[in-house]
């Protein structure tokens, strides 16, 4: 039942938007820089600080882990906690770099559990980056959950409120193919829904999941 309703909320959030065309990023490495740069603000300020990046000719591996950490927070001071942000990008790059002579490359042998696992070993790389990076990064199946994927569900009644990632992630990759490129497509159109609609306070006229049932799951 559960791939059931999964399926008709897809299939209605793609009918109403179309393909979304994730993860914006020119290279590999754009990809994951974003992936790191997204959190805790919007991809509008997450974009100028890559196009900071891109203009001082400085957006590979070699020449991030070369740079100062303190000029790298100024570049990517649009995309809000740049010192922080500097510092996470940092520890991948040096994870990279120690454990992967900085090629990217050598990490497409890794599965894409086992992938997780050592990004998630990274100061400062929580799960969705994570999943982020081994999504849309590397195509390898796992599902991204965010905050707009967990209040449409449980709107819908298909998960309880207050569920972990995991849980979530894991509810996701039980009921569905494991399929990346529906994965992909699945994850950006709930982010579209959920900022169109299925806000905090919803707006649930128009909302293309309007007719399906809301519930409650009882404890």
């Amino acid at each position: 039942m559960s791939y059931e309703k999964l399926m008709q909320i897809y299939e209605l959030l793609y009918e109403r938007y179309g393909p979304q065309h994730w993860w914006p990023g020119r290279t590999r490495f754009e990809i994951i820089v974003g992936a790191i740069l997204t959190q805790n603000t919007n991809w509008t300020n997450v974009e100028k600080a890559i196009a900071n990046l891109r203009s001082a000719r400085c957006l590979t591996p070699q020449n991030l882990h070369q740079m100062d950490v303190q000029k790298l927070a100024g570049l990517i001071r649009p995309a809000g906690y740049f010192n922080i942000k500097a510092a996470r990008l940092k520890n991948f790059l040096n994870w990279l770099f120690d454990n992967y002579a900085g090629s990217l490359k050598q990490l497409e042998c890794l599965g894409s559990e086992e992938m997780r696992e050592q990004l998630l070993s990274i100061k400062g790389i929580g799960a969705e980056t994570a999943d982020s990076i081994v999504l849309y990064a590397y195509d390898k199946p796992v599902f991204v959950v965010d905050t707009y994927t967990c209040r449409v569900l449980c709107r819908h009644g298909l998960i309880e409120e207050g569920a972990g990632y995991e849980e979530v992630r894991e509810f996701f990759e039980s009921n569905l193919p494991t399929d990346v490129e529906l994965f992909n497509e699945f994850h950006a159109l709930l982010v579209r829904v959920g900022k169109e609609y299925c806000r905090p306070k919803p707006r649930c006229e128009g909302c293309p999941l309007e007719h399906l049932p809301h519930e409650t799951i009882q404890a």
